[in-house]
């Protein structure tokens, strides 16, 4: 996803400064948090690590900047939240970066952390109870008990960001919410709306852009269908590990693995070289749609490829480089695919395939009862709750209303902002539309390249962040 969605490797785009120092620590916490009888595992507790920097604090004044760590390992948002580093030499603020459990080494039991007995106590709940147990231990603990306290988060962890607020606004004080698809992951958005968004960002870049790619997934099709001599010219066109070509359902998997690269190249789109998900050159979706404009649109549609999975010095694994699971827009392939796959199993619905009506990918279709029967056999899940997270958290603008002080930075060409907030919904429900924007931009560090948009998003957060700090000293004077 969302993702952060949401590869396995995320680092920091090449011009800015790779992440400040840190400190690494960690914390106790409850395997489960609302069982007060019986806990689970041997000790029922585990060890969340935690990122720490106190580089730029003014101790017991400074605000603590707080971020809710997503479906990952923490030192790599880190590694790509620049923002939040420059915000805290402004306000003199705590920096800390929350791991999210059972991602990077907050594994509640360890190796056997991804069996059906024990991923159970992965929930939106227990997650962001590890995180207010951990900040209210931290605010004690170092002498921030007067400090006001602002999440940020980018994705999934940007929901996390509002749901932090909205559950714990005696801990958290405000809170930046970007690129966070509330909607589409509650399942109030059309299932085939995330493809629809894709497209639309490669039209953007060159209108004739998706006409060409539905050509050319057109040719790999027909291949597919003329015998082995159009599986021999696929291998061929696109390096292929031989020995693939015999597998089952292998049209499908080529598919899924092709349509992976638009999807994430959409979310990347930077306006400057980056390795985020992938080592890519800066505006990586107008490069994309450059190759398109030759008359051999599937050698094109191979270069695209290319460029996201990297050129191969041997050959493409389709099943290596993309794993197929619960979430069609691609759960990782590294020790975090797992754990996304299961939470995109429970209580987070997905999008749904690509129709070749709406958008410019083949028709692969991936409904609710597929999903169920996947989930079912994956982890033993018996039926589907798809009303769960409305239900508990927001499935509607409405909703969200009754929440304050969060900002909802989007880009316009990041596929996941239809699902999210794109207009202010009071005075400190302020939504951000950053033109030319990709995926979270809004959070990476300031880079000369930036467009207007975004710097001027990070100056109007920076704004409203000092004015909230400025409510909250006033308050605390009387």
């Amino acid at each position: 996803m969302l993702r952060v969605f949401i590869a396995s490797l995320l680092f920091c785009h090449t011009y800015c400064k790779l992440s400040e120092d840190y400190v690494e620590k960690y914390f106790v916490q409850f395997i489960d948090h609302f069982n007060f009888l019986g806990q689970a595992g041997a000790n029922g507790q585990f060890k969340q690590r935690y990122l720490i920097s106190d580089k730029y604090w003014s101790k017991g004044k400074g605000p603590v900047l707080f971020y809710t760590g997503n479906e990952g390992s923490i030192e790599n948002f880190w590694e790509n939240t620049g923002f939040v580093f420059e915000l805290a030499q402004k306000l003199k603020g705590l920096v800390i970066f929350g791991e999210h459990r059972y991602y990077g080494k907050s594994l509640p039991f360890g190796n056997d952390s991804f069996t059906p007995a024990n991923i159970g106590f992965l929930t939106i709940d227990q997650a962001l109870a590890d995180f207010a147990a951990l900040i209210q231990h931290l605010k004690k603990s170092m002498g921030a008990d007067n400090c006001s306290v602002f999440a940020f988060g980018g994705s999934y962890g940007g929901m996390l960001t509002a749901y932090m607020r909205y559950k714990y606004p005696h801990i958290v004080d405000g809170g930046v919410a970007s690129s966070a698809p509330f909607l589409t992951i509650a399942g109030k958005r059309p299932r085939s709306e995330f493809f629809q968004t894709v497209t639309e960002t490669f039209r953007k870049a060159d209108s004739n852009c998706p006409s060409s790619v539905q050509i050319a997934f057109t040719q790999l099709m027909d291949l597919f269908n003329s015998g082995k001599e159009g599986l021999q010219q696929l291998e061929k066109v696109f390096s292929l590990c031989e020995g693939q070509m015999t597998r089952p359902f292998l049209e499908k998997q080529m598919i899924a693995w092709a349509r992976n690269a638009f999807t994430l190249l959409s979310m990347v789109d930077y306006p400057y070289p980056a390795k985020f998900m992938a080592d890519l050159p800066g505006h990586p979706v107008e490069l994309a749609c450059s190759y398109m404009q030759v008359e051999d649109k599937l050698a094109g549609l191979a270069k695209i490829t290319d460029l996201l999975y990297g050129k191969p010095a041997n050959c493409h694994n389709l099943y290596e480089e993309y794993v197929s699971c619960s979430d069609p827009t691609g759960c990782g392939t590294g020790p975090d695919n797992p754990p996304w796959d299961y939470q995109a199993c429970t209580e987070m619905i997905l999008p749904g395939g690509s129709n070749n009506i709406t958008d410019m990918f083949p028709h692969l279709d991936f409904t609710l009862e597929m999903r169920q029967h996947y989930c079912s056999k994956r982890w033993g899940l018996g039926y589907s709750r798809l009303n769960w997270l409305a239900t508990q958290y927001w499935g509607s603008l409405n909703d969200i209303k009754k929440a304050s002080r969060i900002i909802f930075p989007n880009g316009d060409l990041d596929p996941w902002h239809t699902g999210g907030v794109l207009e202010d919904l009071s005075d400190s429900l302020i939504a951000i539309m950053v033109e030319g924007g990709a995926h979270h931009l809004d959070l990476r560090g300031s880079n000369p390249a930036d467009p207007k948009s975004v710097i001027d998003a990070r100056n109007k957060i920076t704004e409203i962040i000092t004015g909230w700090m400025h409510e909250d000293h006033m308050k605390k004077m009387f």
